[in-house]
């Protein structure tokens, strides 16, 4: 009894004094001071999570608490937030209503707080998830106040924070969800320090060793970039001091996350990896009208005692990013011969780098940068506007199209007037002219960039002028979804392609039911399934746009197959899909073997312990052909809809939209495999063209490493050979031997694998 007494005292100073820190922070911020509201929340908070704890262990409220703290502490949210963020939880886990929240703390904050609560049903339909819906209605709400994604993104970072006390497969769909999408939507806002936190955590979950890996490799190499950067940064100091300018600079280090990417992106390893340092100058600008000039100031000597790399300069200064994010980039040789990217930037840029659009409203008197970056975000926020307002037929195409219009990486592009357009990376011509006007996107037949024709395919780069060609008889075609790459350009085709198929499906099902009705034959479902077998067409739907298209003329040879009588075959049969003509113990057998065969598990899955792969039982789950996993590979295990385990690498683009989509059917897998089966891999290999290499290549596969290729395929061109090779390995273990094996022969001069 004293011992609960105890704790219950021990609780409630933990939760007074994280409240009481939430309020120091608030009240040494620049907003008014509404101390009275956030009480009256906090009180009204506790008391309705009230002997409810936490999987840590630790009352709720706890993670409301947290939650504001981040949300005033790192994004820089008043009042409004803070009380939103204090009962975010509320609606969802206890009786109150949206209602309730509003009759007692008024409309905008029950808004929010509406936003944040999730959803059961309705948007998608039966094929989407909750978690979809959920992410769908936050949308919804963020367009009309974007505080709503800010605390939910603040909720996201605590909640990974705090993902140790979750089980392995809640573990691989929080952080695959958070990679996916929140990280990015951090990024879109200009909160650099929360992406990065959100990215790294999400990493340290997936993939456990790598990240201890890299980390323990940053400490063994921090001594040596501590004197790199004292060594660099010394002359430019000096300068600093005899200019008199207010300045601070850091050593802004490479994540993790953003290091593990580049070794998988480039097959190189952790050592090859040279831009691990950067150098950050943060000035004192004498006034914020003078602060570019400064940055430029600062460029030039800089530049004075250290080799500018000529193609290296990135101005987003006077072109911000659409995140608002500005700063100078320029990459300077040292004296040691390395290249090192240093960042100018200003107090107000450093910011508004680290808290975004929150940032702005301390700078709201305005620049005409903080005018542009909120004109960016109206611009953002009217295209998710329009995403939503499109019917998506699926949540993963809703979330690709989201996903799209999350770019980290921008470029420029200018109109036949000279006005700068921002784009995302790798767009093309017909992305640009969808980001002008549909109508001006729908009815293009090429382009011309800096005066050239080119076609619609054509990926645009930073600086190119680009004209739209345009003609009325032009309309959308289904290709232009394959190089169509922004969010806009492609939710536009798809939406004009289903208005069309929509169209010619009821012109095609006009036309056939005439045709059946002028032969004195019905329009049932048999019928158009037999016209669909005849034309080898899947869909009742499908054949009514192609006999709307053309493509199916309706003739002699449809009225035969409809005309003729089934005999005592066994075709009708399907129609009917409880009668067949097996016995009942060939059916059940067959039936069985072909569960085994497709991988599908018969026994009930217990979702919180993880699903071990061994030689035994491999043959049950299917190995996914998206990211062929093999033992030693981080992975994870999807339950789909007919009851299959799928196997996918944990980083594999296709489990990472599962995770994001439907993360309640993922499962935590694990391999115990004995080096006893043989696993398909396939790798690329690249190097100097000598006479024989193929024969010296399969030689040392074959004879030294004793494998058996099953495919090979080499070209060679100015001196260069390219190839690629498949062959059986037992795990990742031994496929790592192989690469480094291959490298050590002289001509090789690049291994990785195909996923």
């Amino acid at each position: 009894m004293e011992e609960s007494k105890y704790k219950e005292i021990e609780d409630e100073k933990l939760v007074q004094d994280a409240f009481q820190h939430l309020v120091d922070t608030y009240l040494a911020s620049r907003h008014r001071k509404k101390v009275e509201i956030i009480t009256k929340a906090f009180n009204f908070a506790k008391q309705a999570h009230k002997g409810v704890r936490r999987l840590s262990g630790e009352p709720y409220i706890m993670h409301p608490i947290a939650v504001a703290q981040i949300a005033c502490e790192e994004i820089g949210l008043g009042s409004t937030s803070i009380c939103a963020a204090l009962l975010h939880d509320v609606v969802e886990d206890t009786d109150y209503t949206v209602e309730d929240i509003s009759n007692i703390f008024g409309p905008k904050i029950a808004l929010i707080v509406d936003g944040l609560t999730k959803i059961s049903g309705g948007i998608f339909g039966n094929q989407a998830s909750a978690q979809a819906e959920s992410f769908k209605k936050l949308l919804l709400t963020m367009s009309d106040d974007i505080r709503v994604i800010l605390i939910k993104i603040s909720d996201r970072l605590h909640n990974m924070r705090t993902l140790g006390s979750q089980l392995p497969n809640k573990q691989y769909k929080i952080a695959g969800e958070t990679l996916y999408i929140y990280a990015p939507l951090a990024n879109r806002l200009g909160l650099n320090k929360i992406k990065e936190e959100l990215e790294d955590l999400s990493f340290k979950y997936e993939h456990p060793e790598e990240y201890a890996a890299i980390k323990e490799k940053l400490a063994q190499t921090q001594a040596h970039r501590d004197s790199v950067f004292e060594e660099f940064t010394l002359p430019i100091r000096k300068e600093l001091d005899r200019m008199g300018i207010k300045y601070e600079i850091k050593a802004r280090i490479k994540t993790p996350y953003s290091i593990w990417c580049k070794m998988q992106n480039k097959h190189i390893s952790f050592e090859e990896i040279y831009d691990i340092l950067a150098v950050r100058i943060i000035f004192e600008p004498k006034s914020l009208e003078d602060e570019v000039n400064e940055c430029f100031q600062i460029y030039v000597y800089a530049s004075k005692i250290y080799r500018p790399h000529p193609e290296r300069l990135r101005d987003w200064l006077n072109h911000p990013k659409a995140n608002g994010y500005q700063a100078l980039h320029v990459t300077l040789m040292s004296n040691a011969g390395q290249w090192i990217e240093v960042q100018i930037r200003s107090t107000r840029m450093d910011e508004m780098a680290e808290q975004g659009f929150a940032a702005h409203w301390k700078y709201k008197e305005g620049t005409k940068t903080t005018a542009d970056s909120e004109n960016e975000l109206e611009k953002w926020l009217k295209t998710i506007k329009e995403i939503l307002d499109d019917p998506q037929p699926n949540a993963l195409d809703f979330l690709d199209a989201i996903k799209l219009n999350l770019y980290a990486s921008e470029i420029f592009v200018v109109t036949p007037k000279g006005e700068f357009k921002t784009m995302p990376a790798d767009c093309t011509a017909l992305d640009f002219a969808f980001s002008i006007h549909t109508f001006l996107g729908s009815h293009c037949i090429g382009a011309k960039v800096n005066h050239k024709l080119v076609p619609l395919s054509y990926k645009l780069k930073s600086g190119d002028q680009v004209e739209i060609l345009t003609s009325k008889s032009q309309h959308v075609q289904k290709e232009w979804i394959n190089f169509a790459t922004t969010a806009k350009a492609k939710g536009k085709i798809q939406a004009i392609l289903r208005r069309e198929d929509r169209e010619n499906q009821k012109q095609g099902e006009d036309i056939l039911v005439k045709f059946l009705g002028e032969h004195d034959l019905e329009a049932n479902s048999m019928n158009v399934d037999k016209l669909c077998d005849l034309h080898n067409i899947k869909l009742r739907e499908e054949l009514y746009i192609a006999i709307g298209t053309g493509k199916v003329i309706l003739g002699e040879d449809d009225l035969n197959v409809l005309r003729t009588k089934i005999s005592g075959t066994r075709s009708w049969t399907k129609y009917i899909p409880f009668l067949n003509f097996t016995s009942s113990h060939e059916s059940n057998t067959s039936h069985k073997d072909d569960k085994k065969e497709n991988g599908q598990i018969e026994q009930k899955i217990d979702k919180k312990k993880p699903v071990i792969l061994n030689e035994e039982n491999i043959k049950r789950f299917i190995i996914a052909e998206c990211c062929h996993p093999i033992p030693g590979d981080d992975v994870l295990g999807y339950l789909d809809e007919n009851n299959n385990i799928v196997i996918h690498k944990r980083q594999c683009p296709v489990a990472a939209k599962l995770k994001t989509s439907d993360g309640n059917h993922i499962l935590a897998t694990r391999w115990d495999t004995h080096k006893t089966m043989f696993f398909p891999v396939t790798i690329h290999i690249r190097g100097i063209d000598r006479v024989g290499i193929l024969t010296k290549v399969t030689q040392l596969l074959s004879e030294q490493l004793h494998l058996n290729i099953t495919h090979i395929d080499m070209t060679c061109k100015d001196g260069i050979f390219d190839g690629e090779l498949e062959f059986g390995v037992h795990d990742v273990e031994d496929l790592n031997m192989i690469c480094k094996t291959l490298k050590e022969f002289e001509p090789i001069e690049e291994v990785s694998r195909i996923s």
